[in-house]
């Protein structure tokens, strides 16, 4: 488990409690403040299990229940939610409950929304592939390939750029520019003439949604533990396949209207999907506040919380999570901390299965609708045969991340995942977000995972060639060796990794005593983790 000290080595630790209105506190003035207290909680949350007394203390033992060390975890005081932290204050699962249903009802539904948007104008072309969109425009299945790479290429380099802008304006800000920008794109595929319009717009769309992604993760993190956030990014990706079903629909109707104003029907598609995209976009100015404790503004009055709720949502992410109070929510980077972050190498792992595990599945998904044409199916029923395969996945997605963290072991699940094949892509995000320790590292490390993620379709859409059609039997085999040295080498040596760097760090903390402990943290230079109390997930 990723933390940076666990429940049951605070459990011997006396604490007291400071009111919030005394966060200009010293050091030491923390210290004074503390009282004992025993009624938190140190086992970790299970995933599914419901409170046997919903009225009992939901409330967790953290660092800020240990007098020697909670004034070395202690929030900036440019931190925008400052005011609502509590380290005193106590709440029921009751509460706790009503308020994740209230968050996810208002943040994660939206964003869902929000990335079903993006799914939406992305992934548009196969459906487009089944009106003749490349004869109409005298392409080859290799211009295709191309096209995506170009796509995939710019997506890349716009990932780090992109997250960059969106820490300094505040991901609030950012997203629904990117998605108004991306949109208007979208539209312009109206008007695609050739080979050349195609690449231009491909690479446009790249570069305006890039970074998209870990800008919305980095968002819901202000909202979410580390405990909560990898089933709702589960539940993130299955709004992809909701999305695609929905496309699949919208397509069957939309290229009927082929030879209106005597247009193809995937002019029409492009059109309609774009100005649907960028309702959504300007929608997103309004609905994404920029904190837990920033949700008023002239247009929402009253708000999304009570002051109880914000203290609430406040203290438990802190709990949780320190190092979320490390920076404010548009501070920028610097570029020491940028570097730092790039250099993680212990990040590399997760990084490397970002590039390996989409390959296998990719090639057969971008050429599912030119097979089906190809079998003989018409182009309404090739888009509505999608739509058993976006079901089923949703389902596996759902159940592997979902056992995952019951079991607490993100290696095993990918892994036994990798031979049911459901897309595990939600598991390996909350591990990168978990093993990274800190906003900024967070920031940059979600970013350098998708650019692996990217780079990986980029070489998957370069597997099935011309020359191998139409069985493609180099490129299954060149699938299928990539696909059993995930799972029997690269899942498996990464949890080998991780196990043996706790252990490392494991050796040096123990061994300290709690005056070293404190002294460490109050001299220490190492940041997110690189600090010697950090546990990485695996």
């Amino acid at each position: 488990m990723a933390s940076a000290l666990n429940g049951d080595s605070l459990k011997t630790k006396t604490v007291s409690v400071i009111s919030s209105d005394d966060k200009h506190l010293s050091g030491a003035d923390i210290k004074a403040a503390y009282d004992p207290t025993d009624d938190l909680l140190d086992a970790e949350p299970e995933p599914f299990k419901k409170a046997n007394d919903l009225d009992s203390t939901a409330t967790r033992r953290s660092v800020y229940d240990d007098n020697e060390l909670a004034p070395h975890y202690w929030p900036k005081k440019e931190y925008e939610n400052l005011h609502r932290f509590d380290p005193k204050a106590r709440w029921t699962f009751r509460e706790e409950r009503a308020i994740i249903r209230k968050i996810d009802w208002k943040v994660m539904f939206w964003a869902a929304i929000s990335f079903s948007a993006l799914n939406l104008d992305r992934n548009n072309l196969s459906q487009a592939n089944t009106d003749n969109f490349l004869p109409d425009l005298n392409l080859t299945t290799d211009d295709f390939n191309w096209g995506n790479s170009i796509f995939r290429l710019a997506f890349l380099c716009a990932e780090l750029p992109s997250q960059l802008v969106s820490k300094r304006m505040g991901p609030d800000r950012w997203i629904p520019i990117q998605m108004c920008l991306w949109s208007i794109v979208t539209i312009g595929q109206f008007w695609l003439t050739g080979r050349t319009s195609f690449f231009v717009t491909r690479a446009l769309l790249g570069f305006i949604q890039g970074g998209f992604i870990p800008d919305l993760i980095l968002y819901l993190s202000y909202f979410y533990t580390k405990h909560e956030l990898p089933i709702r990014l589960a539940f993130f990706w299955i709004s992809s396949n909701i999305c695609s079903i929905i496309g699949s629909f919208i397509a069957f109707g939309t290229l009927r209207l082929r030879g209106l104003h005597g247009k193809a029907g995937w002019r029409w598609l492009f059109l309609v999907e774009g100005c649907i995209t960028l309702s959504i976009g300007l929608a997103t100015f309004f609905k994404m506040p920029p904190s837990p404790t920033q949700t008023k503004t002239w247009y929402r009055p009253k708000g999304w919380f009570t002051e109880r709720e914000e203290v609430i949502i406040t203290s438990r992410i802190l709990r949780d999570d320190p190092s979320k109070g490390d920076m404010h929510n548009r501070e920028a980077l610097t570029p020491k901390r940028l570097w730092t972050a790039l250099c993680d190498y212990d990040l590399w792992p997760v990084y490397i299965l970002g590039l390996m595990f989409g390959i296998p599945i990719t090639p057969p998904g971008q050429y599912l609708t030119l097979s089906l044409r190809n079998l003989g199916f018409n182009t309404f029923q090739s888009n509505l045969l999608t739509i058993p395969s976006s079901v089923i996945g949703m389902l596996t997605m759902f159940l592997i991340t979902a056992a995952s963290e019951l079991v607490h072991d993100r290696s095993i699940g990918l892994a036994t995942g990798l031979l049911s094949y459901p897309y595990t892509h939600p598991i390996q995000v909350g591990w990168c977000s978990r093993n990274s320790g800190a906003v900024a590292s967070r920031t940059v490390n979600a970013s350098v995972y998708n650019m692996f993620v990217q780079a990986s379709t980029v070489v998957a859409s370069q597997v099935y060639r011309k020359d191998d059609a139409p069985l493609y039997r180099r490129g299954n085999l060149i699938l299928i060796i990539i696909c059993l040295f995930n799972i029997v080498v690269l899942y498996p040596g990464t949890k080998a990794y991780y196990v043996w760097r706790n252990k490392q760090r494991a050796k040096v903390w123990d061994a300290m005593t709690s005056k070293e402990k404190a002294h460490y943290l109050e001299t220490t230079k190492d940041i997110g983790n690189r600090r010697l109390d950090f546990r990485f997930a695996h």
